[in-house]
């Protein structure tokens, strides 16, 4: 007989705690079968956890009503990015709201905040801290451009709240450890921004004095829209697409992105395709190509090759 059907049906499919099944009968010789995994201790569960929402999900059972995954786990249940070095770290987080004891189990990393520092959301049955406050509990492990591209994700693509919201929850913890940084991120953060990818893109440029480009600029011209690019700077007439892998991996991507090059190249814009080397090794060289298009086309020198074309085609 597998070992589910030997278990009382409100244990299977799911991680549940020794107590609980010893409290439905289950003996204690069957919760010691090696057929069961322990991924903490006084759990079981019955395959390996292997992603961050399942390690959540085997301690779940431990946790309390005033306890809640928060920091780099809460981030990851989100589908907050964060960058790899943090998610090699199988380490989960949770927080007690309130003044009871922090968790205190091995593989986990407890915490413990005041209780009008922080609220708790639900996704599905697993109970977070709110996002606005895992921005900030983030803090002590990102950098700042780190925490700006979590917080344009919060904000932009994620919808999870608003850039109101992300203030009022800096504001409420002022004078908390790593607040600095927090508030710093703030001042950076835009709701507009739609991958990490283009995140870094801006701030690459920004961080090279370049102006602050416009995020996801529809390209109207004549009272025709003709493309949405994800970064822009319209008075120069220049786009800037950031090209991830999936651009080159999907062929409707692909041919979507190559009709959209030429539409804008119809109307005198330039579309320019930034790559990861692009906010890498070659962001220095990247920015001044930027600089020197802006200078260009601001002045009004711009591209007209296919304006002659068509005039001596008519």
């Amino acid at each position: 007989m597998p070992i589910p059907d030997r278990f009382p049906p409100a244990l299977r499919g799911r991680p549940f705690r020794v107590r609980e099944a010893l409290r439905r009968g289950v003996p204690a010789s069957r919760l010691r079968s090696r057929r069961l995994y322990r991924p903490f201790h006084g759990t079981r569960c019955w395959t390996p956890p292997a992603s961050p929402t399942e390690r959540a999900r085997a301690v779940a059972p431990r946790l309390r009503h005033d306890q809640a995954f928060s920091h780099t786990t809460a981030a990851q249940l989100l589908g907050v990015p964060l960058p790899r070095r943090l998610e090699a770290d199988q380490r989960v987080h949770v927080t007690t709201i309130g003044k009871d004891q922090a968790l205190r189990v091995r593989g986990t990393v407890g915490h413990r905040t005041r209780a009008h520092l922080a609220s708790v959301v639900r996704s599905g049955t697993t109970h977070i801290v709110d996002p606005a406050t895992t921005f900030v509990m983030l803090a002590a492990f990102l950098t700042v451009d780190e925490l700006v591209i979590a917080g344009d994700a919060l904000v932009g693509w994620l919808n999870w709240c608003t850039v109101d919201e992300l203030a009022a929850v800096v504001d409420r913890h002022r004078g908390g450890r790593h607040i600095r940084k927090a508030r710093a991120a703030l001042i950076e953060v835009r709701p507009g921004s739609r991958s990490p990818g283009e995140t870094r893109l801006r701030l690459a440029l920004v961080r090279r004095g370049l102006p602050e480009p416009t995020l996801n600029h529809d390209v109207v011209v004549a009272e025709r829209w003709i493309a949405c690019v994800d970064l822009a700077y319209p008075e120069a007439r220049v786009a800037i697409e950031y090209e991830s892998d999936l651009h080159r991996s999907d062929p409707r991507t692909f041919r979507k992105d190559l009709t959209r090059g030429e539409h804008l190249k119809d109307v005198d814009w330039w579309l320019v395709r930034a790559t990861a080397e692009d906010v890498g090794p070659m962001t220095d060289a990247f920015a001044q190509r930027i600089r020197r298009l802006l200078t260009t086309g601001t002045a009004g020198r711009h591209d007209t090759r296919t304006r002659h074309l068509l005039a001596s085609i008519s």
